[in-house]
């Protein structure tokens, strides 16, 4: 017993040399950053410090110059934008209004406006709605889509409740815009004028040309205000 109890401290003894090794490392490396540092590495680093700071506004410049490319672009799609606006913002210059057994007379209207010099965009309903489309909705589309609205009041037109919807989707688009719906009077007589129109002033269709000339001159005016 006493041969084993005396053979016992010789390990211990040989596991301590280890620890106290790792010990002593581990206090080294520990207390190295708790060394206070070079006055050379300070001064370094403070020099460093602006520099660093300094970097980050490069792309800050290019952000600050980015305003001013901005208003070049937008000077750009501003001026597209004038180029499409005025009168080229719509689709059509006149939408042309009419009872169905007055087709023939919309037709020689449009034909007029279209060949004169004006060279002016006309809708007729039965020659360029679209096949197949709801006729609410093409007529809703084709006065939104166009400057001006024409109105071809005759007998016809005021027995017919279509072209009173008409002549109220017209009123409704533009109701406050002098010389976008032009009232085009044929076969009746002052009295026989409709009440929703009388603070409009309209064209008398008794003149030899049928009232085409005023309509154009009108059409005109008002696509000069908007150019």
């Amino acid at each position: 017993m006493a041969s084993s109890s005396s053979s016992f401290p010789a390990p211990r003894s040989r596991s301590k040399k280890p620890l106290g090794k790792m010990a002593d490392w581990f206090r080294q490396a520990l207390s190295k950053p708790k060394k206070p540092p070079d006055p050379a590495e300070s001064t370094s680093r403070d020099v460093s410090q602006p520099s660093s700071q300094e970097d980050p506004p490069a792309p800050g410049l290019s952000s600050a110059w980015s305003p001013t490319s901005t208003p070049t672009h937008g000077g750009a799609s501003s001026t597209t934008t004038s180029s499409s606006g005025g009168r080229w913002s719509k689709d059509y210059d006149v939408c042309v209004c009419h009872s169905e057994e007055d087709l023939a007379a919309a037709q020689e209207l449009v034909s007029y406006l279209e060949g004169s010099t004006a060279s002016l965009r006309c809708f007729l309903q039965l020659r360029d709605a679209t096949p197949g489309g709801a006729i609410v909705t093409e007529l809703c589309q084709a006065l939104s889509s166009s400057h001006c609205r024409v109105l071809l009041i005759t007998p016809g037109f005021l027995r017919d409740p279509w072209c009173k919807y008409q002549m109220l989707q017209a009123l409704s688009e533009a109701p406050g815009s002098e010389g976008r719906t032009i009232p085009l009077m044929s076969g009746l007589t002052r009295a026989a004028y409709p009440a929703e129109l009388r603070f409009m002033y309209f064209v008398d269709g008794r003149g030899p040309d049928g009232g085409f000339r005023q309509v154009k001159e009108a059409v005109m005016r008002y696509l000069q205000t908007i150019s």
